[in-house]
């Protein structure tokens, strides 16, 4: 008799440990629901992620940087007879230490604002000449003057040869003081006749 006692309870036994087992086993299955107030881990790369004001570079504050303009049409139509390849010349103030991210930037909006005048500006479109200069590679070339002083004299000497003149004027908002002429575009135009205005001019 006791020796079928004993078997009873370990079946009782058994049957417990199974189903305890089958219960934890259920319970562990379960998602688990986060605790008051805290987040998915799915959300959480989300809560990490810089706003666009904290996640902007230097090259992207000056990309957006806002600029001002100065240009002033001119006929270039007399270039269209010298011979030779064209090019666009960028020339960059060295005294506003810019860095080269913000001169970057600073050229592509005076190169911008070349092609718009002599595309489509009213007095300055000479699309033969920029046809030309579209043909023979969109040549750019940056170079870099020392001041202001020296930048006033290019531009006056580019408009005497009736070469696309264009000054850009920074806003401020970055790195140099408001209204800073920084960039000076010049043509396109063909080389011959701007080495006469920028050919004493070092690159940038």
């Amino acid at each position: 008799m006791s020796g079928n006692l004993r078997v009873s309870q370990l079946v009782l036994v058994s049957a417990i440990s199974l189903l305890t087992g089958g219960c934890i086993g259920a319970l562990l299955a379960l998602p688990s629901s986060p605790a008051k107030g805290a987040q998915s881990p799915r959300y959480k790369s989300a809560s990490l992620t810089p706003t666009t004001s904290e996640s902007l570079t230097d090259a992207e504050e000056e990309e957006e940087d806002d600029y001002d303009d100065e240009g002033i049409e001119i006929d270039s139509t007399p270039l269209n007879e010298v011979p030779g390849e064209c090019q666009m010349s960028l020339v960059v103030r060295k005294d506003l230490e810019m860095t080269k991210g913000k001169a970057a930037a600073q050229c592509a909006h005076a190169a911008v604002a070349l092609y718009k005048l002599i595309s489509s500006g009213h007095a300055s479109q000479n699309l033969p000449l920029l046809m030309r200069w579209e043909k023979t590679g969109q040549a750019k070339v940056a170079l870099k003057c020392a001041d202001q002083a020296e930048m006033d004299l290019l531009f006056a000497k580019a408009m005497s040869l009736n070469i696309n003149a264009y000054v850009v004027h920074d806003a401020g908002r970055t790195q140099v003081p408001s209204g800073s002429a920084t960039v000076l575009g010049l043509g396109p135009a063909p080389k011959a006749v701007l080495n006469e205005v920028t050919g004493d001019l070092k690159l940038y």
